[in-house]
């Protein structure tokens, strides 16, 4: 049984992955897993860590630890700059935009949308021609979850968002979400343009989250390659 990216973000979750791992092993399952974490940093700094330490242990005793830290990103190597990040948030990015969603769209008449995601009803302000266009704060800072965002990636091929904020601990929520909106345009292949406070690198610079936030910059970066926006949507 394969876990990739490991994280572990609430003591629910800690406490429920203690009697998960136990049993796997007393049926002697072969666990792999796969985290930007070590297990001794798991669930550090937060509310109850005391009653996770000796899950850590647990996990160090079954588990071999390999640390593959290579000195170089792959993914950045094959950024080649291509005009999809616009950096700072303003008249220029604003106007930048609107030249992307008019070219990817051809013109065609827009409108806002509304998808029908397990029962209830998530609004997108404007799309055409496959192509859906966002606010941040209509993404990221709504009660929105990975199946919201699995199915905005399936449905649409590419996805711009506006105004994408500096993230830090003071608006970690937002940050979270917008960490699992990546991930699933990215596994889905979908071209993203965006306006942003800043460069991928420089989102998220220190906090609690920025260490994992290093992962979803360098998918940031990768996603403006030219190999990445050559790829096919994948629904």
């Amino acid at each position: 049984l394969c876990f990739d990216e490991f994280q572990v973000h609430d003591i629910v979750d800690a406490m429920i992955l203690g009697r998960l791992f136990e049993a796997l092993f007393a049926r002697l399952v072969v666990v792999v897993a796969t985290s930007n974490t070590l297990p001794d940093d798991l669930f550090k700094g937060k509310p109850g860590r005391d009653a996770f330490l000796p899950f850590i242990g647990f996990l160090k005793k079954n588990l071999d630890v390999l640390v593959l830290d290579a000195a170089r990103d792959y993914r950045r190597e094959r950024v080649h700059g291509l005009a999809a990040w616009y950096t700072p948030i303003g008249r220029w990015a604003d106007a930048a935009m609107q030249r992307v969603f008019d070219e990817l769209t051809a013109d065609m008449p827009a409108r806002a949308e509304t998808l029908l995601i397990s029962g209830r009803t998530v609004t997108v302000p404007l799309a055409a021609n496959g192509v859906a266009w966002f606010d941040f704060q209509a993404l990221c800072g709504v009660a929105l979850g990975p199946g919201d965002y699995l199915a905005l990636a399936t449905h649409y091929h590419t996805v711009l968002i506006d105004a994408v904020p500096r993230l830090s601990p003071d608006n970690f929520d937002e940050a979270r979400r917008f960490v699992t909106l990546i991930d699933a345009l990215y596994e889905h292949r979908v071209k993203l343009y965006a306006s942003a406070a800043a460069l991928p690198d420089d989102l998220y610079r220190k906090g609690e989250g920025a260490k994992i936030f290093e992962r979803t910059a360098s998918r940031l970066e990768e996603m403006q390659s030219e190999e990445y926006m050559a790829l096919p949507h994948l629904t």
